[in-house]
């Protein structure tokens, strides 16, 4: 069923472009159809008028028909100058707009997708698929469209002039144009798979050079230039196999068009040089036949070009509509329950686990937290300590069993109406680009200043900020790289002071201190705690004797539990990891 499901989303058919796409900018497109058809018919002034300059003003000798043809060629001119410029105008514009609105609802929709969506992709390709994919769509609002439809109408006006001047001329040419329609048609349709391909390829690479540039300390500290040099070539060689796939595939069906086109003029030539020895056709039917006849032919060798485009822009839209059509982490349909005053009780029922299939990290847990209390979580690394505090984050939901908050089932709780309560201080100590002070306003922008200086005072930031010159308003780089690992601690604990939540998630959050900064920490993390649920996951076990409740994981199950001094005197396991400690 689910590979049914794959397949049926492979491909954006051009039915829902249009739906989705173009039908919305209906007024605009239409305007530019108008335009298109304006522009066309003034192009197709100039065959006529070439005819009656030839066998009528030049042979008559009429200086006042030869005034009109001029002045009606002239407008012409104008029009189409008129048109070519308001397309351009109209046009492209909507499609940067259109691009730039796409981009923005692909972001949004990213936004909401689950934790493991983020585990399982490079955020580098998250970022190509974002700016890139998308960009084609300015060939289905843009100008690409419409000359595939004012090619069109082109051609099919050109094809009856030219009947009207000579059937016999016109069905020959017909035959190596259809020729033509049938390769570009079949060219087409084995590009599309290798334009998808180009950028899922172009995502991997970006996504690799991303990583890249983050590592660069990792890099250059082990001396691995040459090796992400070569995984970089491997990258860039596959990305180019792909687009010498797609030029070869374009260059044939120039190349036919060349030849095929060619061939029709050439039998033209002989065809109407002969009409025109026999007195069966005028020099003016002539120069006019094979005018319309570069009218029709051109539209048609343009649509080759336009054809490429438009099935990049739907390549494109099918990894779009991937994106599009993921479920969301905040599902309307399965979360209704929405949260008014949270009071943090949090309770693991029977919960178990899976990154995998087949592959459980997490063996029915069971544990209640009592609102405002602290439950701390020891165990050795990979025990199932982040995942349990995930899961009651909400970033991750059970295989089977259930998170309880405030006696609702976290998985059916609207997320927004609990996040707004929960704060995270996580070990990576995430900090974005920017000033000391942003990051830490970051949950609470509009913050007053009064709270701003407490969150900075009660997580001792202005113990190292009062040392800069630009104080808190000092730029700390990409990830806060100009700042110790304690000193970016810190700034996300203010930071969790500022949201003031009801549920606090610690993870390692004294892991970077040293043991001065880890001393002031513990009294501004004693301040964050008071009053509201705490999980905290620590190393240190020193960190941890005044909780509440201290859970012991070992290979995703509660092996003991209690308090500090409870298992103490217990001597299993948390004595032997506490002692262990002690003598380190």
């Amino acid at each position: 069923m689910k590979k049914t499901k794959k397949n049926s989303n492979k491909n954006v058919s051009f039915a829902w472009a249009f739906k989705h796409i173009i039908w919305p900018r209906r007024s605009t497109i239409g305007i530019g159809l108008l335009l298109i058809i304006f522009s066309r018919l003034a192009s197709l002034v100039l065959p006529g008028a070439s005819k009656y300059l030839m066998d009528d003003v030049i042979v008559n000798k009429d200086i006042e028909m030869l005034k009109l043809v001029l002045i009606v060629v002239l407008v012409a001119i104008i029009v189409q100058a008129t048109t070519s410029f308001l397309l351009t105008r109209i046009l492209s514009v909507e499609a940067q707009h259109l691009i730039a609105k796409f981009r923005a609802r692909v972001q949004k929709k990213v936004l909401s997708l689950p934790i493991s969506f983020f585990d399982n992709n490079k955020s580098g390709a998250l970022v190509s698929r974002i700016m890139t994919d998308v960009t084609g769509v300015r060939n289905l609002v843009g100008t690409g469209l419409v000359q595939l439809v004012g090619g069109s109408f082109t051609a099919i006006i050109s094809l009856i002039l030219l009947i009207r001047i000579n059937l016999t001329m016109t069905v020959f040419v017909l035959v190596p144009v259809s020729i033509f329609a049938f390769i570009a048609l079949k060219a087409f349709g084995y590009i599309r798979p290798i334009f998808r391909s180009r950028g899922k390829i172009n995502a991997e690479v970006t996504g690799r050079l991303t990583e890249t540039l983050n590592g660069v300390r990792v890099i250059k500290g082990f001396n691995a230039e040459q090796q992400e040099n070569l995984n970089f070539e491997e990258g860039v060689e596959r990305l180019y196999e792909n687009v010498k796939k797609s030029l070869t595939s374009t260059a044939f069906v120039t190349s036919s068009a060349t030849f095929l086109l060619g061939l029709a003029t050439t039998g033209i030539m002989g065809i109407g040089g002969y009409l025109m020895i026999q007195d069966q056709m005028t020099f003016g039917e002539f120069l006019s036949f094979t005018l319309y006849l570069g009218l029709m032919i051109s539209p048609i060798v343009q649509m080759s070009n336009i054809g490429s485009q438009l099935t990049e822009a739907l390549a494109g839209l099918d990894r779009t509509e991937e994106i599009m059509k993921m479920t969301e982490e905040n599902n309307p349909e399965e979360r209704t329950i929405k949260l008014n005053n949270l009071k943090g009780a949090i309770v693991f029922d029977d919960v178990h686990f899976s990154y995998e299939q087949s592959k459980e990290v997490l063996h029915g847990i069971s544990f209640e937290a009592q609102p405002g209390s602290v439950t701390a979580l020891v165990g050795s690394s990979g025990s199932g300590k982040s995942t349990i505090a995930s899961l009651a984050a909400s970033f991750l939901s059970p295989s089977s069993g259930q998170v309880l908050i405030d006696d609702e089932n976290l998985k059916q709780v609207e997320l927004d109406s609990f996040r707004r309560h929960l704060g995270v201080v996580l070990q990576d100590d995430f900090l974005f680009e920017g000033s000391i002070r942003d990051n830490i306003l970051f949950p609470r922008p509009d913050a007053s200043e009064e709270a701003l200086l407490a969150a900075v005072k009660g997580a001792y930031v202005d113990e190292f900020t009062d040392r800069f010159e630009a104080g808190l308003d000092t730029l700390i780089g990409e990830r806060g790289v100009k700042l110790s690992g304690g000193q970016k601690q810190r700034i996300s604990i203010a930071r969790a002071l500022l949201a003031a939540p009801q549920i606090i998630i610690l993870d390692e959050a004294t892991s970077n201190l040293d043991t001065q900064s880890e001393a002031l920490i513990q009294k501004s993390l004693e301040t964050l705690m008071l009053n509201r649920t705490t999980f905290v996951i620590a190393h240190r076990l020193s960190t941890i004797r005044k909780a509440d409740q201290i859970l012991v994981i070992e290979a995703g199950k509660i092996v003991e539990r209690g308090r500090h001094d409870e298992l103490i005197e217990k001597e299993g396991r948390y004595f032997q990891l506490y002692t262990y400690q002690s003598r380190i």
